[in-house]
């Protein structure tokens, strides 16, 4: 086989960007992919609607206790070493996803592919930081941000189209070409790290984390579907969390070799891009979690148009990474984040006003900038993360970063779709309450002829109008939280450190000046 080092080192950079992007691309696609096919699934696989459930959150829950040893794995394996082996991993559990025969097979094997799975993006967004010299940093991490911001976005009418084609099995089989292609890229054109053999591993710092994230996850997850606090899960996994993550911070304050080594937080510019991550997936996730419903259940498309109206949002977001390297080149981050979240926080406040008579157009145009919103985001935080972090941290830096995102955004699902379901409780309530034969306006001779009260079939015309228009406000109080969390973030700005401007004409410095 051709040794890396004899390979020109622009080919092989390109390369492993290749190999980076579809490894990225493959995994997050696979957050969303899914959801689509959970239908067909739980027909196929004979399982109740709960059981089917399952397949999303054993993913979600295994993917996020496998993020947060990746750094150590990485520097005691050897990050190619580590690499290859998931990215097989990930493909070869896509397999057998796609051959399970019954929902129990489905969950185990999605679990498989949830823990191979995590350490797929931190791993290639190290591995693209050092592969780019720091000057072009700033478009490794807007080639990197394309897959992970784009793999979600497409996941949903990607699915669809597969699974109203073919099956849902597909859904999984299209990982396969991607995920021999890239272990093959890696093997031939990743160089290996040093490893570090003396590294000890701190079981009960791990356990009580990845408890702590378990138990978060499920509760997050599984919340809205048993009725919250009313269930005995629910306050079970609460308890659960607390004390793990209690356990956990007691003894990395207390060990002298903790399992996260919290001096990475003594980075200015990486906590503020930590804190920032949070935002950027409750933004991200939360509001796919609400557009994609609202053109499908209210607006009455289908999954296939309603994916290409969510597809102007990723163009948005593709130029935007596309030019936002140059951007930061003559423009400060910190004046970046605040236009992104300025457009974010701006189109959220559009969508507000999103009714059944909204159309097209106006989609398209609000999803575009909010795109360019997103993109304005992505690039710069995840540059001034890596900006003044030592290169041996980057690793778990990328971890970490991958992991408080994937929480921000199961806390922005989470709490979008219960404020939602008790948004349309209540709004239909207050509806219905001026719904009685003696209001005038259902004494109309148009309106009496087809919502008659004294019908069963007026009744239930009135009860269908008045839901939908409960989930029409439902959505749209939906939306101003949103709008108001990333209003919010803004004074979070001020915690970046000031990023040094290019001297003459030059690739900015990214180091921090206060």
């Amino acid at each position: 086989m051709t040794s890396a080092r004899a390979i020109s080192p622009d080919f092989r950079r390109i390369m492993v960007t290749v190999g980076c992007m579809t490894a990225t691309i493959m995994q997050a696609l696979d957050t969303t992919i899914a959801n689509v096919a959970l239908p067909y699934m739980q027909g196929s696989l004979s399982a109740s609607l709960d059981q089917v459930n399952w397949v999303l959150t054993s993913y979600i829950v295994a993917s996020a206790i496998m993020t947060a040893p990746i750094g150590w794995l990485a520097d005691r394996f050897g990050r190619k070493r580590l690499f290859i082996i998931c990215a097989a991993g990930f493909t070869f559990a896509s397999v057998l996803c796609a051959m399970a025969q019954n929902i129990e097979q489905m969950v185990l094997f999605r679990l498989l592919q949830g823990m191979a799975g995590a350490a797929l993006v931190p791993l290639s967004q190290s591995v693209m930081l050092d592969a780019y010299p720091p000057e072009k940093r700033g478009s490794a991490m807007a080639i990197w941000g394309m897959g992970v911001m784009l793999g979600p976005i497409m996941g949903p009418t990607l699915g669809g189209w597969l699974t109203d084609n073919y099956s849902w099995h597909w859904v999984f089989l299209v990982n396969l070409p991607v995920g021999i292609l890239t272990v093959i890229g890696l093997m031939i054109f990743m160089e290996e790290t040093q490893k570090q053999e003396h590294l000890k591993f701190d079981w009960f710092g791990f356990l009580a984390l990845a408890i702590g994230i378990g138990a978060l996850q499920m509760l997050l997850d599984r919340g809205e579907q048993v009725g919250w606090f009313e269930a005995f899960e629910i306050w079970a996994e609460t308890i659960i969390a607390a004390g793990g993550f209690y356990y956990f911070f007691a003894h990395s304050f207390t060990s002298e070799q903790p399992f996260i080594d919290f001096a990475i937080f003594r980075d200015r510019n990486f906590t503020a891009a930590c804190l920032f991550m949070v935002v950027l997936g409750v933004v991200l996730f939360g509001t796919m979690a609400l557009v994609t419903p609202f053109m499908q259940h209210v607006l009455g498309y289908p999954i296939l148009t309603a994916g290409m109206l969510l597809g102007s949002r990723g163009l948005g977001t593709m130029f935007t990474m596309m030019v936002a390297p140059a951007l930061m080149k003559r423009i400060e981050v910190r004046y970046l984040i605040g236009v992104g979240l300025a457009l974010s926080a701006g189109t959220l406040y559009a969508m507000t006003g999103f009714t059944l008579d909204t159309t097209q157009r106006t989609i398209v145009i609000v999803s575009l900038i909010q795109g360019v919103g997103l993109g304005l985001l992505f690039v710069p935080i995840s540059t001034v993360a890596f900006s003044t972090l030592p290169g041996r941290l980057r690793t778990s830096g990328a971890s970490l970063t991958t992991l408080v995102r994937n929480i921000g955004s199961s806390i922005g699902i989470s709490m979008v779709i219960a404020n939602l379901t008790s948004k349309t409780t209540y709004m239909h309530a207050r509806l219905g309450e001026g719904l009685t034969p003696f209001n005038d306006a259902l004494k109309m001779p148009d309106v009496a002829n087809v919502l008659n009260t004294a019908t069963d079939t007026g009744r239930a015309m009135l009860d269908m109008l008045v839901t939908q228009q409960a989930a029409v406000i439902a959505y749209a109080n939906d939306f101003k939280l949103m709008m108001v969390l990333t209003l919010c973030a803004i004074p979070l700005i001020f915690m970046i450190g000031k990023v040094q401007q290019p001297q003459g004409g030059a690739a900015p410095a990214h180091a921090a000046m206060d």
